[in-house]
């Protein structure tokens, strides 16, 4: 994956967040797929233009969208996309501009280059790993890097704007950290990370899935963080399960090994892992 193809990404992730302004700036109407997992007429938009584009701009690769109801795509090797029409849909329903368009791209079965959009600032961070991530905004363009901050206690959590569950209490406990911002979007939050915004974010339940992972686990990646699961294994983009079912540490460099026995034990004491 070259930078050339990553910025084909980049303007289909801009057409999509296109159509999901669209619906933003309407009264539209909201569906629920399950218990407090809304859906509107914008993923699905969204979900049918990125579908369609990466199939003409990468004709025999693999797609894995959230909204399409096929997935077989993930069983197979090879070149496979995972698409994240919009990440954060709640908070497109509350209307706070904290959402993304996420596009990752997996080549056999690990994250190579991923792309994350927020229309309502029109900035999009996007990366391929081993080559570096860099953030648009505007016209401005800037490579982006990690922080080096090392020490637990200094790190800044971000965490989701729409729900905490105990286990994040324990670990701010366990860490000591004092500093946390909350927002919306895993892609955002991961987006906050390579820019040095915050430090860690961590998932500790099965409440992510595949799509929600492989764009802001390659970002961060080519930035030079850290991403994997609880037990601190890489993620594996194949198979049939889409669940992140050990759920996500994603973290800076300096200081994942410090972090991970920490998760590692609260995942345990909590029966993730």
């Amino acid at each position: 994956m070259n930078h050339s193809h990553l910025d084909e990404v980049v303007s289909i992730a801009r057409a999509a967040g296109e159509e999901i302004m669209k619906v933003y700036a309407t009264d539209f109407d909201v569906a629920y797929k399950g218990e407090n997992d809304p859906v509107t007429d914008a993923d699905q938009r969204a979900n049918e233009l990125i579908v369609s584009r990466l199939r003409a701009a990468f004709p025999g690769d693999g797609i894995v969208a959230e909204e399409s109801a096929d997935k077989s795509d993930a069983l197979g090797g090879g070149r496979v996309w995972y698409v994240d029409p919009l990440d954060g849909t709640k908070e497109f329903v509350a209307k706070n501009g904290e959402f993304a368009v996420m596009i990752g791209l997996s080549i056999d079965g690990e994250a190579q280059a991923g792309v994350v959009y927020q229309p309502v600032k029109n900035k999009v961070w996007a990366g391929v790993v081993g080559e570096g991530a860099y953030l648009l905004e505007g016209d401005a363009r800037r490579e982006l890097r990690v922080s080096d901050v090392s020490d637990p206690k200094d790190l800044k959590l971000v965490v989701s704007r729409s729900h905490r569950a105990a286990s994040t209490d324990e670990l701010v406990s366990r860490l000591g950290i004092t500093n946390e911002v909350q927002h919306g979007s895993v892609g955002l939050k991961i987006g906050m990370l390579s820019e040095k915004v915050a430090d860690l974010y961590v998932i500790i339940a099965p409440k992510s899935s595949k799509w929600d992972a492989c764009g802001p686990e390659a970002v961060l990646r080519a930035a030079g963080g850290r991403f994997g699961d609880l037990g601190g294994d890489p993620f594996r983009y194949e198979g049939a399960e889409m669940l992140n079912l050990r759920g996500i540490l994603a973290c800076n460099a300096a200081a994942w090994e410090a972090v991970l026995p920490v998760a590692r034990g609260i995942a345990v004491e909590t029966s993730l892992i």
